[in-house]
């Protein structure tokens, strides 16, 4: 397949292009700093363009058959994290301008307001109001999908991550903010990745959101 893969350059999105790379897939790899993705490859193509511009995006995305997100954007107290809708706006318009018509995109467990209820105490009171702006937005941003009748998405709900490879292990997977019966907290950013890509071979989540853990 032809992928155009956002937030490459980020932990998450470099496990992603390699393991596209190594299924055969011809990747295109849209980041802000090119240089900082240290990956060559005759079927990757690396391109610089602004996130947050349709017109920018456009030509990166005429031809591709999927778009796959691992954009990412810091948590802040003292003002709304904006930049998963906002660049989700104008990854959309492009889409529909180059007729792309599927995406998928991470965000994380607990992005609904009440979802975390019956979470954990360390993550109910301690993490989740610290990272809450980001959270807030992610929902923004899934909310804006959903509303979409043109686009076939997908929404990867990943509990905390940590800088792992792929492994073998099963996926435990929920429709919903949180997956009840896992037992642990985090992921590798490779399984992550390793879960994207199985996406491309089923349509069992479009349209939908998927919160995954490994077993």
């Amino acid at each position: 397949m032809k992928i155009v893969i956002l937030g490459a350059t980020g932990q998450t999105g470099q496990y992603l292009v390699n393991q596209a790379l190594q299924q055969g897939h011809a990747v295109t790899a849209v980041a802000r700093n090119p240089g900082k993705l240290s990956v060559h490859h005759e079927n990757l193509k690396v391109v610089e363009a602004d996130i947050f511009s349709e017109d920018s995006l456009k030509p990166h995305f005429s031809g591709q058959d999927v778009v796959m997100s691992c954009l990412g954007f810091p948590a802040s107290f003292f003002s709304p994290v904006t930049g998963y809708s906002r660049s989700m706006n104008s990854v959309v318009g492009a889409m529909r301008e180059a007729r792309v018509n599927r995406i998928i995109t991470m965000t994380s467990w607990y992005t609904e307001p009440n979802s975390g209820v019956q979470s954990p105490y360390l993550i109910r009171f301690l993490l989740l109001p610290m990272i809450r702006s980001v959270l807030t937005n992610m929902h923004e941003m899934e909310q804006f999908l959903q509303k979409t009748e043109d686009i076939n998405w997908t929404v990867v709900r990943p509990p905390g991550l940590k800088n792992l490879p792929a492994s073998a292990q099963e996926f435990l997977t929920h429709e919903g903010y949180f997956v009840p019966d896992g037992s642990g907290s985090s992921a590798g950013r490779g399984d992550v990745a390793r879960f994207m890509l199985s996406l491309l071979s089923t349509n069992a989540w479009v349209k939908k959101g998927v919160a995954i853990i490994t077993k």
